[in-house]
C-alpha cells in the first residue's frame, strides 16, 4: 500500500491533487471546511465541491 492510498476494509481510497494549487484531498481526513467527514472517497464528493484552497472545480483534480 502506498502513502497515497488508504485501505478501509476492502476499499482502497485514492488521494487527489488539485492541478491549480497543489492541495491534496485525502479521504482519510475528509474536508472539514465543506463538512465532508473522513472516509468519503473523492468520487463520492458532490459535483459542486470545489478546492478549499483555491476554489478550483472537481475536474481540476487528478489522482496522486
Amino acid at each position: 500500500m502506498t502513502l497515497s492510498q488508504f485501505k478501509k476494509g476492502e476499499v482502497t481510497m485514492q488521494r487527489y491533487v488539485c492541478g491549480v494549487c497543489g492541495y491534496v484531498y485525502d479521504p482519510v481526513e475528509g474536508d472539514p471546511e465543506s463538512n465532508t467527514p473522513p472516509g468519503v472517497p473523492f468520487e463520492k464528493l458532490p459535483e459542486e465541491w470545489v478546492c478549499p484552497v483555491c476554489g478550483a472545480a472537481k475536474d481540476e483534480f487528478a489522482p496522486e
